[in-house]
């Protein structure tokens, strides 16, 4: 009797478990949700320059933690700036990106040309830098985009991207 018991208790600790974890995996945010969380502007290197809603992203962990990237108007910038600085990444968790660990922040990011993910702090100095992998499977890569996978997020830049995930 206590076997049987034993069993159901913990095939009951087990059921919750996937539920709970189904209910705080990472939502990919659209509509009304992701206007309410992207900001209309970031600052970086002394300068604020407006945000592409249409080419910004968010993903929702847990009930109010979330990952929020968008594309930014960087034609004020000089062209070293644009060279490395294409939009801006907040998070209000802690994550890893590709296994490399992110804190709670505000900060200013780049896809480069040679396959890497740069991550920079507002005043411009390199804090993260990663390999970023190709997905040829994607049919329609568009400038910004997040995908919900099995281990966390994909934050693509046409068909580059880097997988995001809560720590």
């Amino acid at each position: 009797m206590k076997t049987r018991m034993l069993s159901q208790l913990l095939a009951l600790g087990l059921f919750l478990s996937l539920v709970y974890g189904a209910q705080n995996g990472p939502v990919i945010l659209t509509g009304a949700d992701l206007a309410r969380v992207v900001p209309a502007g970031f600052y970086f290197e002394g300068l604020s320059a407006p945000t592409q809603m249409r080419n910004a992203a968010a993903a929702r962990f847990g009930q109010k933690q979330h990952v929020i990237a968008g594309l930014v108007d960087t034609s004020g910038y000089s062209s070293d700036v644009r060279a490395k600085y294409e939009g801006f990444l907040i998070t209000d968790l802690n994550i890893s990106i590709n296994d490399q660990e992110l804190g709670v922040g505000a900060y200013g990011f780049g896809f480069t040309n040679d396959g890497r993910f740069n991550v920079m702090d507002i005043s411009g100095k390199q804090i993260l830098s990663t390999a970023a992998a190709q997905d040829s499977n994607l049919r329609r890569p568009r400038p910004l985009m997040m995908v919900q996978t099995p281990d966390g997020v994909r934050l693509y830049s046409g068909r580059s991207y880097v997988t995001i995930k809560a720590r």
